[in-house]
């Protein structure tokens, strides 16, 4: 029994009848005995639409009026929500992130929590009500509205199992649990059973949309079990939980990839100290997020160095790179959006050795060339051409026969070197 947090998406509460759904859905955990935090999105399409609302009038809209638009949101849902449980007979109430005192830093559209009051949400509990919770959302210490930017209400429910020390946060979506890769890739991608924080934050960090990552994160530093299941069936999901000992047998848990990001290479700077501290730190300062970074020493005291951004911040960060050209000496800016960013992750690369290699062989055998590579301790990233990317994927999710439920387990399995 005990104390659930359970998070629903926008897709989940779509409409009347979703929401309907969602209500006997958490009816039946609070019949079961449990008393339950519910942390909820937007309806699906409300948040672009209010985003096409703010563009129409600026392209560049005032930041605090921006928060407090786009919360709207997620409040009509938690209210409506509130209606469809007390319909059923299951008391309840909502909260805004500021009811819920969520207490946020200043960064609007960025913004992250600082703590987590609650006492307006522990009052409801002890009156045996359900805590609905709008997601994505905070108040700053200054009383403005803040959001935490898109995904933001993964961020949120974690947030309030850990506050609330929570038995379990389960995140409601489309999907039934984290695959392999991405089953409209490959048909033969398979649901896992469980997945380790570690992994879950390279996948998230890479692409995959089933987690935000800054929810991961949480998650990890404070242990709350994560178990990610479908709205719209009774299926098992998958638990994100801390590593075991046996998740090590696994060479690679599942394939990723980001078509979110841009490249920009900077063709010609000289070979000096200092030249890359200016050029990060004013992306820094620009609150622009780099990636990949390669730096190749060229002729005559020069050198080439290629980064890549997110295709939303590509244009200003191409802006300060052109702003920067004659005063570093930069012979030559080059961009290229036509890029996609696929990637490997397993706890057991810790523990086994050829799986750059049998992962730069696979692309090779399929005509596919690397541009750029980054790795970690359980990870292996390469930059491709966009146009590759699905055979990528495919060739990767064949070669380390993932489709297999003991494929590459035992480590004294060979692979190609």
């Amino acid at each position: 029994m005990g104390l659930i947090v359970q998070k629903y998406g926008g897709t989940s509460v779509r409409d009347m009848e979703r929401i309907r759904q969602v209500a006997r859905r958490v009816g039946a955990a609070r019949e079961a005995g449990h008393d339950v935090i519910v942390v909820v999105s937007a309806m699906a399409g409300e948040t672009n639409k209010l985003v096409g609302w703010a563009l129409e009038l600026t392209d560049l809209p005032d930041e605090r009026e921006y928060d407090l638009l786009l919360s709207s949101g997620e409040r009509i849902t938690s209210a409506l929500l509130a209606i469809a449980l007390q319909t059923l007979g299951h008391p309840a109430q909502s909260f805004t992130g500021r009811q819920a005192g969520i207490i946020t830093d200043f960064a609007h559209g960025r913004a992250r929590i600082a703590r987590i009051t609650g006492e307006r949400i522990r009052e409801a509990l002890g009156q045996g009500k359900v805590a609905v919770v709008a997601g994505f959302q905070g108040i700053s210490e200054k009383s403005d509205v803040s959001t935490l930017g898109r995904g933001g209400s993964d961020t949120s429910a974690v947030a309030l199992a850990a506050a609330f020390q929570a038995g379990l946060c389960e995140i409601f979506t489309d999907v039934d649990g984290v695959y392999t890769t991405d089953p409209n890739i490959v048909p033969e991608a398979r649901k896992l059973d469980r997945i380790s924080y570690e992994e879950m934050l390279e996948l998230a960090s890479l692409g995959a949309k089933v987690l935000q990552t800054r929810s991961v994160e949480l998650a990890k530093k404070y242990n709350v079990p994560l178990m990610v299941r479908s709205s719209f069936n009774e299926n098992p999901g998958t638990l994100v939980t801390k590593e075991e000992s046996q998740m090590e047998d696994v060479v690679v848990a599942g394939i990723a990839y980001n078509k979110d990001e841009a490249k920009i290479s900077v063709l010609g700077i000289p070979d000096r100290p200092g030249v890359a501290k200016r050029i990060f730190r004013t992306l820094a300062d620009a609150r622009i997020l780099v990636d990949m970074i390669i730096q190749n020493i060229g002729k005559d005291g020069l050198a080439d160095l290629t980064f890549t951004v997110s295709k939303e911040d590509r244009p200003r960060a191409a802006k300060i790179m052109e702003q920067l050209k004659e005063d570093l000496g930069i012979q030559e800016i080059q961009v290229d959006e036509n890029i996609v960013k696929v990637a490997i992750v397993g706890v057991g690369m810790r523990s086994h050795t050829g799986v750059a290699a049998q992962m730069f062989e696979t692309l090779a055998d399929a005509g596919i060339n690397i541009e750029m590579i980054s790795t970690s301790e359980i990870k292996v990233s390469c930059v491709i051409d966009a146009k590759y990317f699905e055979l990528a994927v495919r060739e990767l999710h064949r070669a380390f026969q993932l489709e297999k439920e003991q494929a590459y387990h035992e480590k004294k399995t060979p692979l190609k070197s």
